[in-house]
């Protein structure tokens, strides 16, 4: 048996006896009639089960990522709700187990004659709690005020997560990232990079808090700007209402940009392959509108001084195989060899893993988009996590193997659901170093 197939066994066991011990609880609500019958004992398995087996398709069934996406957020709500509820439960059993404790050490050396057998269920709460010879510490009646108690700590936890997830779309954070390059020329020691990605258009409603997030880049004065790709969700009149917002992206040695999966309108209904054609036009033609740079599959010298570097960009390309792979490397990669540094605006980052490490080691940096970081999670300076890891290595933040590197940007906008828990909206300003990093400080 391997460690893989052992942790899955263990992880089962747990889910299993976590769902049995939350049964228990909603059992020991009296008043709640449908708790005690068999009709719902079978229904909770059931959904158990389903739970399980959407567990099991999301870790080893081939499917697209959206349902995939789908399946592990909800398994991840209802874990949520069994967790917050798991505590209630816990403090009330150690209160039953004191309780017991303490009527047997009661009774000790005590002597008594039994009273006359009375049911269970006609005796009080307080009468069947202090009783002087409880047979079972299980008899001792759990608190039906800690049950539903604890309902409503699963609850809340879930409704908090449905208030914050609007207020989180236009929650701008601005991340400052140094980025330590070898070959660096000196001219650019200090250049300060920004980076946004995933706009996605037509999700938008608020158009000033666009505005604000733009203008919160803006205030950080980069030197060159990347767009990594998503413009628009499907369609190209989506970003009509936006384009003179983000006309005011500019930078002093340019805003350059890529293409995302979302810009070739592959999502969407065409009447005819002229129709579709016609609306990647339109999405091409709004990054020269904008004033961007639009980079496929080629490259640019950044010049400053008598130094330069190259800036290569590429079309979508994506490991999985529901992403198109319509970005071509070779195409880039052409004439940059005397280029000391090369920085690849890719935005898929499964494209570094699967062609840019093994294929490409004279590419320096890639920066990406494309996860959102599921736009749910836990991001913090020293630790992050979200569903989202499940299905990409490197889904936020810095990576590093080697001598190369790859930064994925959570995002500027949003998709599917409108709404941000935890992965907020990001703006990402980089400090060009040269020299290899520091040392990792020891924990």
């Amino acid at each position: 048996m391997t460690g893989h197939t052992l942790r899955i066994i263990l992880l089962v066991i747990a889910l299993l006896l976590i769902d049995l011990y939350v049964l228990n609880g909603l059992k020991s609500i009296k008043k709640w009639k449908f708790t005690q019958t068999r009709k719902f004992v079978r229904l909770y398995w059931l959904f158990s089960v389903f739970l399980l087996a959407d567990l099991f398709f999301v870790v080893f069934i081939k499917m697209g990522v959206m349902g995939r996406v789908f399946l592990i957020t909800f398994f991840f709500l209802v874990f949520v709700f069994k967790i917050c509820y798991l505590p209630v439960l816990v403090v009330d059993d150690v209160r039953r187990l004191i309780i017991y404790l303490k009527n047997k050490s009661n009774r000790k050396g005590v002597s008594h004659t039994p009273e006359p057998a009375t049911s269970h269920d006609d005796k009080g709460v307080f009468d069947t709690l202090l009783q002087d010879n409880p047979p079972n510490p299980n008899n001792i009646p759990r608190s039906e005020f800690l049950m539903k108690a604890g309902l409503l700590a699963g609850a809340i936890p879930l409704a908090a997560i449905k208030v914050t997830m609007k207020s989180g779309c236009y929650d701008y954070h601005v991340i400052r990232q140094d980025l330590y390059l070898p070959n660096l020329p000196k001219a650019f020691d200090g250049i300060r990079l920004g980076q946004i990605s995933d706009i996605h258009s037509g999700s938008f409603f608020n158009k000033k808090a666009v505005l604000g997030g733009v203008e919160m880049l803006m205030r950080e004065k980069a030197d060159f700007i990347f767009f990594t790709g998503d413009l628009v969700n499907s369609l190209s009149n989506e970003v009509k209402d936006y384009l003179d917002i983000f006309s005011k992206v500019k930078a002093p040695l340019g805003v350059y940009s890529c293409l995302g999966n979302h810009d070739y309108g592959d999502y969407a209904w065409w009447p005819n392959a002229q129709a579709k054609r016609k609306n990647q036009d339109e999405i091409i033609g709004a990054h020269k509108t904008m004033g961007y740079d639009l980079l496929i599959n080629e490259h640019r010298r950044l010049k400053v001084g008598n130094e330069e570097i190259g800036i290569l960009g590429i079309e979508n390309w994506g490991e999985l195989s529901r992403f198109p792979k319509y970005g071509r490397m070779d195409l880039a990669v052409k004439d940059t060899d005397d280029l000391p540094v090369k920085l690849l605006l890719s935005h898929d980052p499964s494209h570094w893993r699967a062609q840019v490490l093994p294929e490409y080691p004279q590419i320096d940096a890639m920066f990406s988009g494309h996860t959102h970081g599921m736009q749910m999670g836990v991001r913090t300076e020293s630790f992050q996590w979200s569903p989202i890891e499940y299905i990409y290595n490197e889904w936020a933040g810095h990576y590093r193997q080697g001598k190369q590197q790859l930064y994925v940007n959570v995002g500027y906008g949003f998709l599917n659901f409108a709404g941000r828990i935890g992965i907020l909206p990001e703006i990402t300003i980089f400090t060009l170093k040269a020299g290899s990093p520091p040392p990792a400080k020891e924990s």
